[in-house]
């Protein structure tokens, strides 16, 4: 396929190196990377992404790791938070059952295991409108939204991409960032494999009496894992929290449901006291848990990154990061081959970005898996096995330091 800067036809073309299908976390981050290594971006989504926007707190919010804290330091969006973040200092991890005392063999990640924090909890609003003004102020940048593909063309010479509302996109690469139902990824007949959990996640944000001291819980329970992740207070809540909560789907469903004071008995009966009286906060949100997996991130000229590649279970919390680890990835070889005047969407940069991502990825879907099938369930030997397990890692401090490197991506 011929690719010419010239109009055709009347249309309006736009001549960029990169042209990005989806402007959620992943998407947008990587097209304002691509910009500060010097490539023409035009990023195109559904919704409408004003430079600032103002939501209510709506309960939702990212654990960011170190790795793609530097990121987004270095794609221009961390300076545009309009809140503060809460720096995750210690992660304890727990094994019990609803309403009892999680079991005395656990594992606490703490200081001495790290130099830095080990993420950054950050509101997803916060993130949002990070984002969006960063989009806008980006040079190379073209924000192409509310928008979206009518048709993708690919071939040896580039891509041609043709907009509802009419706007014609000429690319060396088009990236597919829309998430877990991508259709770019179907029209390139890119097989995907999934994994249901019969499992539902609650997401949510809790005030609570005691402060949380930058702590994070991770505590295993039968039906899921319960995770609390300390946030920076406000005005009107000092102490926040947010929650990832797993359950089988028909409970998931019942606890989701429930009035303000029931449902915070059921969180209370999970997180234990140590944070005192907590009150819900904000909207709640529920989800269906399922991990799937593309046979391969890569067609002519086409890259697959963040959910359109890959989906695990939240677990480990480590979503997110590895679809911003794909963005370094992408983005490192796309800069590189810009700045020496070299093919930006050619098949030895698709191929090197597959074998750089893809193993990994695949190292960390296994991992998930199996954590899941090992602490989801009440089988007391199981049980048994898990908990001196945690207690081993404890005593190990090596393999912490070994773990808590890999989740930081360090």
């Amino acid at each position: 396929m011929m690719i010419t800067n010239e109009p055709a036809d009347g249309d309006d073309v736009l001549a960029v190196d990169v042209c990005v299908v989806g402007a959620g976390p992943v998407g947008a981050t990587l097209a304002c990377r691509l910009a500060t290594l010097g490539a023409r971006v035009a990023i195109l989504d559904h919704a409408p992404l004003p430079p600032m926007e103002d939501p209510a707190f709506d309960g939702r919010a990212y654990a960011i790791a170190a790795v793609a804290r530097r990121l987004l330091d270095d794609a221009g969006v961390w300076e545009h938070l309009p809140q503060a973040t809460c720096p995750i200092e210690e992660i304890l991890v727990t094994d019990g059952r609803p309403g009892e005392p999680a079991s005395p063999l656990s594992l606490l990640f703490g200081r001495e295991d790290a130099d830095q924090p080990f993420g950054w909890m950050v509101e997803a609003r916060a993130l949002r409108v990070a984002l969006n003004a960063a989009l806008h102020t980006s040079p190379g940048i073209t924000v192409l939204a509310p928008d979206s593909v009518q048709t993708a063309d690919r071939g040896p010479q580039g891509v041609r991409v043709r907009t509802r509302s009419g706007r014609t996109v000429v690319a060396r690469l088009l990236v597919a960032a829309e998430g877990r139902r991508s259709p770019l990824r179907d029209q390139a007949g890119i097989r995907v494999t999934r994994r249901p959990y019969h499992q539902s996640g609650i997401v949510c944000a809790i005030a609570h009496e005691r402060p949380h001291d930058g702590r994070a819980l991770e505590h295993f329970l039968p039906g899921g894992p319960f995770a609390q992740l300390p946030m920076a207070g406000n005005e009107h809540h000092p102490n926040l929290s947010a929650l990832v909560w797993s359950e089988r789907t028909a409970l998931a469903q019942r606890l989701y449901e429930l009035p303000p004071e029931p449902f915070a008995r059921e969180v209370s009966r999970r997180l234990g006291k140590h944070l005192g009286a907590i009150t819900p906060v904000g909207q709640r949100w529920i989800y269906p848990l399922s991990a799937q997996f593309a046979d391969r991130y890569t067609d002519t000229r086409l890259a697959l990154i963040g959910d359109a590649a890959h989906g695990i279970h939240p677990i480990a919390g480590q979503g997110l990061n590895l679809g911003f680890r794909d963005v370094i990835a992408l983005s490192d070889l796309v800069g590189e081959a810009i700045a020496r005047g070299q093919d930006a969407g050619a098949a030895g940069l698709l191929a090197q970005y597959q074998r750089r991502c893809r193993p990994a990825n695949m190292l960390m879907f296994v991992a998930t898996d199996m954590l899941e099938r090992l602490f989801g369930n009440d089988n007391p030997v199981l049980r048994l096995g898990r908990d001196l397990g945690l207690a081993g890692v404890q005593r190990l401090p090596g393999l912490r330091r070994s773990f808590v490197r890999h989740a930081m991506g360090l």
